[in-house]
């Protein structure tokens, strides 16, 4: 139970990747590592291959030696995002909050990071906020919130069967609509049509 915890403790099982991701001014390396002064080298750029980010970073003039302008900005805003998961992985929590963090990359990042998630999920709790339906598409479990209130839960397959909510938004967000009855896309999409 968490709440027997003390907060400190707590905090150094817990590690976050948010919608606007948090670097300072330091080289890549030092960002990447970030509260886990114990990992070397090794370590920071396994974590980095696993997410991605490795590429990039040997690109930069001095590689993970590069040091970050105020708050990364010498940096795209998925390549942040990618260090940001990087220092995640390298925290090795045993809960991981995901907070809109692939609300604002471009859709290749965004399948480098999907990638990504399956090993940083390995063995932790992940608790995904997520509006891109994509991001939370392989959850055990999903939970649909409506103006602050649980409306629907269930897996991916359970929820689109459904045909609540979930199954809507899901439909509004992929025009293919190959996994979803036709009845319920119709129905979808005229309810947005009304709006």
């Amino acid at each position: 139970d968490v709440r027997d915890w003390a907060k400190a403790a707590l905090g150094r099982h817990i590690a976050m990747v948010l919608q606007d991701p948090f670097l300072f001014t330091g080289t890549i390396f030092e960002n990447i590592r970030y509260n886990t002064s114990a990992a070397g080298r090794d370590e920071v750029e396994r974590a980095a291959r696993a997410v991605g980010a490795h590429d990039f970073i040997m690109r930069l003039p001095d590689g993970y030696d590069t040091v970050l302008d105020q708050q990364g900005r010498n940096l795209s805003f998925g390549q942040r995002q990618l260090i940001s998961f990087a220092r995640a992985l390298v925290a090795d929590a045993r809960i991981l909050i995901l907070d809109e963090a692939t609300a604002n990359i471009d859709s290749y990042t965004e399948r480098q990071i999907q990638t990504a998630l399956k090993r940083l999920l390995e063995g932790c709790t992940g608790i995904v906020i997520a509006h891109r339906l994509a991001t939370v598409r392989g959850a055990d479990r999903t939970i649909v919130l409506q103006e602050g209130r649980i409306v629907e839960t269930g897996t991916h397959a359970a929820l689109l069967a459904s045909g609540g909510l979930y199954a809507r938004l899901y439909a509004y967000n992929y025009a293919s609509f190959d996994d979803i009855p036709a009845e319920l896309v119709r129905d979808a999409v005229t309810a947005t049509m009304r709006t």
